[in-house]
């Protein structure tokens, strides 16, 4: 079995545009992601997903510059994207990663691999709450191709694995659970607004030059914190639609 991890980011943002690329410790938000990425265990390619448009050729030049694979698709079709990038780099299991996640855990990452290989399914499911911006997915290709096809809502394009976890009942799963000292969902561990950008600063400036520092110590770090994780505590989530 081999596990792709594809990343999917874009500059094109409504409420903090060029997020991927800011500067975040002594690098950018997006290398944060990827090199955490290049440290889940079992993993056996890393490719950035981006747009065919003009304002995303910043991302591609950020790859070539930093020796990452750069797959360029659809804007708007999330999941096409996904699919095609996955059918030419021969996936068998997709490790889907947003590149507004810098902290995205690889260490559960590498645990969900493990449990993917005892027992081979369509999809992960997770049984406890991550705050938000630490979970990866995991979907086979066979069931990407599925959703591919099956998924025609705009929800089901935008969002890649929707459909799925919409309709269970259509795909073999396995689960892991969620350990003690990483469910708190009541934090906020993700990238969509300036509040957000604080937080991540914040984190990154507690662990200067520890791009792969444990994700359990960024949560310790906030628990521990409360002047900090406050700062984005009221940003709500965009609804799923």
């Amino acid at each position: 079995m081999n596990f792709t991890v594809i990343i999917q980011a874009r500059m094109g943002s409504s409420r903090l545009p060029g997020k991927v690329l800011m500067p975040l410790g002594t690098s950018c938000v997006l290398d944060y992601v990827v090199t955490r990425c290049n440290k889940i265990q079992g993993v056996h390619q890393v490719i950035v997903a981006t747009s065919i448009l003009e304002q995303d050729d910043a991302i591609e030049d950020w790859c070539k510059l930093n020796n990452v694979n750069c797959f360029r698709g659809s804007e708007e079709d999330v999941l096409k994207r996904y699919y095609d990038c996955a059918k030419k780099y021969k996936a068998e299991n997709v490790l889907r990663v947003t590149a507004d996640c810098p902290f995205v855990d690889y260490e559960l990452a590498s645990a969900m691999i493990e449990a993917m290989i005892v027992k081979p399914s369509d999809i992960l499911l997770y049984e406890g709450e991550l705050p938000r911006g630490l979970a990866i997915e995991i979907i086979s290709f066979d069931a990407l191709e599925k959703v591919n096809y099956l998924g025609k809502e705009i929800r089901h394009r935008e969002h890649v694995t929707y459909f799925a976890y919409e309709n269970k009942e259509l795909f073999s799963s396995v689960s892991i659970n969620v350990p003690k000292h990483l469910n708190h969902p009541q934090l906020r561990i993700t990238l969509d607004t300036q509040e957000d950008y604080l937080v991540c600063q914040a984190i990154a400036e507690a662990f200067p030059d520890d791009i792969l520092v444990s994700s359990s110590d960024v949560i310790e770090y906030l628990l521990k914190s409360p002047e900090i994780s406050k700062i984005n505590a009221h940003i709500e989530q965009k609804p799923v639609i």
